[in-house]
């Protein structure tokens, strides 16, 4: 069975969509070790148990595409946790709405000016549902480049949870929710507008070229 993976608490918190039960826990979610973030994205991606690719661009599957490692988009964001957050809907590309917490919000600077971002945590009973994923924390968001280089409907950030009011948060990580390859299996997150950065972010996962179908 197939197991849609597009939002990470793998099927309930992020968009890891499940249509069918958790196989594996994907651990290299929430690493800020690129290396090891992109080796765990192809493993998943060429894992016809897990990928979210057709069936039809398996055999011609050669790795997702990226821009340019670039460091100046690996920076270090204040981080300061929400208190007494409401639980909230986000809307998802099937139309249908996932629960999710606002758990925070990240400052940054790109280029000398500033951004912000909000940071979602899943509800509580995903959290007991999935307690591997308790820790793992969820930034969906749109920037300039989507719809030409990148994704139409935006991409996905994880970090884990900390007590530290600075983390690291490296936009070389953006990854594309699993609506971005053309399957009809997944329903997936659409960053809300508070997450749309009025700037292009050429980094991480780039749009991805799946098979159309025929008219």
């Amino acid at each position: 069975m197939r197991i849609v993976l597009s939002y990470i608490f793998i099927g309930l918190f992020i968009g890891l969509f499940c249509t069918a039960d958790l196989v594996n826990a994907q651990t290299f979610y929430g690493t800020t070790d690129l290396k090891e973030f992109r080796e765990g994205r192809d493993k998943e991606l060429r894992n016809r148990d897990e990928s979210p690719l057709k069936e039809e661009d398996f055999p011609n599957y050669k790795g997702l595409n990226y821009f340019e490692v670039d460091e100046k988009y690996r920076v270090t964001a204040k981080f300061e946790k929400t208190n007494d957050e409401k639980i909230l809907l986000i809307p998802t590309s099937s139309g249908k709405s996932k629960t999710y917490v606002k758990y925070g919000i990240l400052t940054f600077k790109l280029d000398g000016k500033q951004y912000n971002l909000n940071v979602y945590h899943s509800d509580k009973e995903t959290r007991e549902a999935y307690p591997e994923y308790k820790d793992l924390l969820f930034i969906p968001f749109k920037d300039l480049t989507n719809g030409n280089e990148s994704y139409g409907g935006g991409r996905y950030l994880y970090i884990l949870d900390t007590d530290k009011t600075e983390v690291i948060l490296d936009l070389n990580l953006a990854s594309n929710p699993s609506c971005a390859y053309g399957s009809d299996w997944f329903s997936c997150p659409i960053p809300p507008k508070d997450n749309h950065l009025k700037v292009e972010i050429k980094a991480g996962e780039k749009s991805y070229n799946y098979t159309k179908a025929e008219k």
